[in-house]
């Protein structure tokens, strides 16, 4: 395929419950309250949790008079045919029709790709200008990426998937000269120092230095997003005791803030809003205001 005008998030891995599609969707909303035009592609037709957020977000928005921002999504259904390699045709199509009709016209496009390895995640991959990777805090999530020893986290061989994205790589710079740049971040995070966290700390160190990409923290586990998944709202929209069941907290304040600092490690926007706008925002949550 031909790379796309746009700026090209994709959202992967070879795990599902790692975060991608909660962190696809609060991208894109704050994108679009930044001014940005967002476009949003859901390739996990089996899934499809992305799709189903965006439909909670339209139905909830539509049902109470929410002014709030929304992507161009696009969601990919499951070839039904009798063929596998018919159906991968099928889908590959619906891709590229997807991308072609928006790339032009977004400023970014955010592709949420399924947690197994297909030919249309090879694709969407291989488009991408910045590759997030979310990983739980936990040594089971850190194996899709590497494998390490269980004593130093010492690296002992790269995954599967890590090599898929190594390739990738390889092949995006030899099309036009760039590279992917390749963001693994750490979701639920443990509160506690214990020795599973530092080893997953250690072990995604060793793997960013040896295939040169770069971690950043990412969100803690919070209560927060189950209850924004129904109604398909984020920490970024305004939030009151109807859609949340309750006053604003400061969970949803700290959870905003996670979001806020990993979104600057993702060094996307060429557009900031003045120092101390967020804080004050942020109270005026608290108060049920915004």
């Amino acid at each position: 395929m031909q790379r796309s005008n746009a700026h090209v998030i994709v959202l992967g891995n070879e795990k599902g419950g790692s975060g991608k599609s909660t962190t696809a969707i609060h991208l894109a909303v704050h994108l679009l309250y930044e001014g940005f035009r967002v476009a949003t592609i859901d390739a996990d037709s089996r899934q499809h949790t992305l799709t189903t957020y965006v439909r909670n977000r339209r139905e909830w928005a539509n049902a109470h008079g929410l002014k709030v921002p929304h992507s161009t999504h696009f969601h990919l259904p499951q070839g039904r045919g009798d063929s596998l390699e018919k159906n991968a045709d099928t889908e590959f199509e619906m891709f590229r029709r997807a991308v072609a009709e928006v790339e032009r016209d977004v400023d970014y496009l955010i592709i949420d790709t399924p947690g197994f390895d297909t030919h249309l995640t090879r694709i969407a991959h291989s488009l991408a200008d910045t590759l997030i990777t979310p990983l739980n805090d936990s040594l089971i999530d850190l194996d899709v990426i590497a494998r390490i020893e269980p004593d130093s986290g010492a690296l002992i061989e790269l995954s599967h998937y890590t090599r898929l994205v190594q390739r990738s790589r390889r092949e995006r710079l030899a099309i036009d000269g760039r590279t992917i740049d390749w963001v693994m971040v750490r979701n639920r995070i443990s509160m506690l120092n214990s020795r599973n966290t530092r080893l997953v700390q250690t072990g995604m160190e060793n793997v960013a230095e040896r295939v040169g990409c770069r971690v950043s923290d990412g969100i803690a586990e919070r209560v927060i997003f189950r209850s924004l998944f129904p109604i398909g709202m984020t920490v970024f929209d305004p939030l009151d005791a109807e859609a949340l069941g309750g006053m604003p907290t400061m969970s949803h304040i700290g959870a905003r803030q996670e979001y806020r600092l990993l979104l600057e490690a993702l060094n996307l926007f060429s557009r900031h809003r003045r120092s101390g706008e967020h804080s004050s925002r942020d109270q005026r949550v608290l108060a049920g205001s915004v």
